[in-house]
C-alpha cells in the first residue's frame, strides 16, 4: 500500500507541474494552450534519447526543458495572430501531430513500440520502493522550485504584463507593451516546464510510447486547472492533486460494483468523475482557488 501511495504521489506532483507549465500560458496569458501533451512528449524523448545515448541525467532533463521551450516558442511564433478557439484547436492540433510523428518515425522514437530502459538515478542499485521514494523527493524539489519561480514571475512586472494581455492585448499594445514578444516568452516558459514534467515522466517509469500522450492527459491537466484555479498556481497544485485522488480513488469503486460489466463499471466510474467535478464547480465555479484579482507586487 505504501508503495502505491508513494507511487501516486509521484503522478499528482508530474501533474502539479504540468498544470503549473500550463497556467502560465492560459492562466496569466489568456493563451488557450492544448498542445501540452506535445511538449510533455518533446520533454519526454528528448531526455530518452540522450540519457540512452550516455548523457547524464541532469543534462538530459535540462535538454529537455531548452528542446520543449523551443517548440513553445516555435508554436507561439506560428500562431501569434489566432485567437480563443482557434488557438485551442491549432494547439491540439500540434500535440496530435507530435503523437503520431512518434508512432511513424521508427528510426527516432522505435515507433508504437516506444523507448524502454531509460535510465534513472539510483535505479538498479536501490530496491524498486526505495527508488519511488527517491524520485518522490526529485519530484518535490522541482515542484516546489518551479512554484517559486512562477509564483514570483506571476507577481513582477512580467506577470502583470501577461495579466494586461489576457484582459486586452490591445490596450496593453498601446500602453507599448510588445503583446508578441510576451506571448512568445510565455509559450516558451511555459513549455520549458512541461518538458521538465515529461523528462520526469521518463526517468520514473523508464519507459516512453506514442499512446502516453494520448489527447486524455490534456483533458486531465485543463480539468485540474479549472478545478484548482484558473490563474492561481496554488489552484493548480491543488487542482492536480485532486484529479489524481479522483482518478485513482475512483478504482476501488468499480470491484464493489459486481452487477456491472468490467466495461461498464469503468464507465460508470468515468462518470461519477465528471459528476464530483461538475457538482464541485457548480458551488465553486472558478475553483478551489480562484486568483485574487488586483493582486500586485510589493
Amino acid at each position: 500500500m505504501t508503495a502505491y501511495l508513494v507511487s501516486t504521489a509521484v503522478t499528482a506532483g508530474i501533474y502539479a507541474l504540468m498544470a503549473l507549465g500550463v497556467n502560465l500560458t492560459w492562466g496569466l496569458a489568456g493563451l488557450i494552450n492544448l498542445g501540452l501533451a506535445g511538449f510533455f512528449a518533446v520533454g519526454a524523448y528528448t531526455t530518452a534519447l540522450l540519457t540512452k545515448g550516455g548523457w547524464p541525467i541532469p543534462l538530459g532533463v535540462i535538454a529537455a526543458a531548452i528542446t520543449a521551450a523551443a517548440t513553445g516558442a516555435l508554436v507561439a511564433l506560428i500562431t501569434a495572430r489566432l485567437r480563443s478557439d482557434y488557438l485551442a484547436i491549432v494547439t491540439l492540433g500540434f500535440s496530435e501531430s507530435v503523437r503520431i510523428a512518434a508512432s511513424n518515425e521508427i528510426w527516432l522514437t522505435n515507433g508504437s513500440d516506444g523507448i524502454a530502459g531509460i535510465p534513472g538515478p539510483w535505479r538498479g542499485v536501490v530496491s524498486p520502493q526505495i527508488f519511488e521514494q527517491r524520485f518522490l523527493g526529485i519530484v518535490a524539489a522541482v515542484l516546489v522550485a518551479a512554484f517559486v519561480v512562477l509564483q514570483r514571475l506571476s507577481r513582477s512586472p512580467f506577470g502583470r504584463v501577461l495579466r494586461a494581455i489576457r484582459d486586452d492585448e490591445d490596450v496593453a499594445a498601446v500602453a507599448g507593451k510588445h503583446v508578441l514578444v510576451f506571448k512568445v516568452q510565455a509559450f516558451a516558459l511555459g513549455a520549458a516546464v512541461l518538458g521538465v514534467a515529461g523528462a520526469l515522466y521518463a526517468h520514473d517509469t523508464s519507459y516512453v510510447a506514442p499512446d502516453i500522450f494520448a489527447p486524455l492527459l490534456t483533458l486531465n491537466i485543463i480539468l485540474a486547472l479549472v478545478a484548482g484555479g484558473l490563474g492561481n498556481n496554488a489552484g493548480a497544485v491543488l487542482g492536480a492533486a485532486l484529479i489524481v485522488a479522483l482518478l485513482e480513488g475512483t478504482r476501488f469503486i468499480a470491484p464493489l460494483l459486481r452487477f456491472l460489466a468490467p466495461a461498464q463499471a469503468a464507465a460508470m466510474r468515468e462518470l461519477l468523475i465528471s459528476a464530483l467535478l461538475l457538482a464541485m464547480l457548480r458551488v465553486l465555479p472558478a475553483g478551489l482557488l480562484p486568483e485574487r484579482r488586483g493582486e500586485t507586487a510589493r
